[in-house]
């Protein structure tokens, strides 16, 4: 690295610390004279810094905020600070900054020295507590797999059905997206020539294979769209269902199918199944009636008119029996 190119980071490091900086300081910190520092002053805003001047006994130099987000440049206890940070807000999937959080933070983790990713690692497991109607997934694995996404690399990986099968998976994956506290990988799958969503907790040993691909045509506006249901490619019409169960949410998840966050708890002995798929509603109705526990259904009316039909075939079975 240059002098000029180490003193102008060195001078970046001291001007973002929130304070006003007289020129002759900067100068004796820098070992520099004042016009040199006026010099590299000039250079720092020709990138697009914003650092506005005070004239004065009392003034000085100070790095204030501009019409863009200009890069930073932190020491090794502030990017720990900010990989724990994000670490924290990808896990808990806060509305809005969970998908930005993955994304930044697969850029810091990229660049952070060995010592410093095992001390993110090592306080991030200490530190952010599951949601309790969360299913927790490694901050590591949503990193990898947000690389992948933005590499445009195929990816190989064990993936757990809801039953406990394991299967290997060949995949072109274009999205990692949160939806209800989880988080899904849209990817085209190789092996089965088809589209599909996987949940990021249930995929396992994931190996990037370094071959680069171009993304196939997205069966839905984008890929938060494909993993919620808003498909362009359903043979039938996709139908929202919503009912309430008398059951917690472990005792049903995995019996409903693997729709995108299908099962939220609402308590120890209540959750609800909200989700859209292009399922039949006969399907539904006869998963939920296997589960053997009361439910109420909110939508839709195929799924209530579905539960009555079978209602009836059981009323004209058991009348038919005296």
């Amino acid at each position: 690295m240059s002098d000029t190119s180490a003193r102008l980071l060195r001078l970046l490091s001291l001007l973002q610390t929130p304070r006003e900086w007289p020129g002759s300081e900067l100068a004796e910190r820098l070992g520099v004279t004042d016009r040199t520092v006026r010099r590299d002053i000039d250079r720092l805003r020709d990138l697009g810094y914003p650092v506005a001047a005070t004239m004065g006994a009392t003034g000085g130099y100070r790095l204030v905020a501009g019409a863009a987000m200009p890069p930073l440049l932190v020491d090794d206890e502030e990017a720990v600070a900010i990989a724990v940070g994000l670490r924290a807000a990808a896990g808990s999937a806060i509305a809005g900054i969970e998908e930005a959080s993955v994304r930044a933070l697969a850029k810091i983790e990229q660049v952070l020295p060995a010592k410093l990713r095992r001390r993110v690692r090592v306080l991030g497991t200490a530190t952010v507590p599951p949601r309790a109607d969360a299913t927790p997934v490694d901050p590591e694995l949503l990193t990898a797999l947000a690389a992948a996404v933005t590499n445009k690399e195929r990816i190989r990986f064990a993936y757990e059905a809801a039953n406990g099968t394991e299967t290997r998976r060949n995949t072109e994956p274009v999205g990692l997206v949160p939806h209800r506290h989880r988080w899904y990988l849209a990817a085209f799958d190789l092996d089965r020539n088809d589209w599909r969503v996987f949940r990021a907790d249930r995929i396992h040993r994931l190996h990037p294979t370094g071959a680069r691909f171009t993304p196939r045509d997205l069966p839905a506006a984008n890929p938060a769209a494909y993993v919620t249901g808003e498909r362009t490619d359903w043979g039938t019409s996709t139908l929202h269902f919503q009912v309430d169960i008398a059951a917690s949410a472990e005792a049903v998840i995995g019996r409903l199918g693997e729709s995108a966050g299908d099962i939220i708890s609402r308590g120890p002995n209540t959750c609800a199944l909200d989700m859209s798929r292009d399922d039949l509603p006969e399907w539904v109705a006869h998963r939920l009636l296997e589960l053997g526990v009361e439910f109420e259904v909110h939508s839709p009316r195929e799924l209530t008119d579905e539960l009555r039909k079978i209602r009836d075939r059981a009323a004209r079975a058991i009348e038919a029996k005296r």
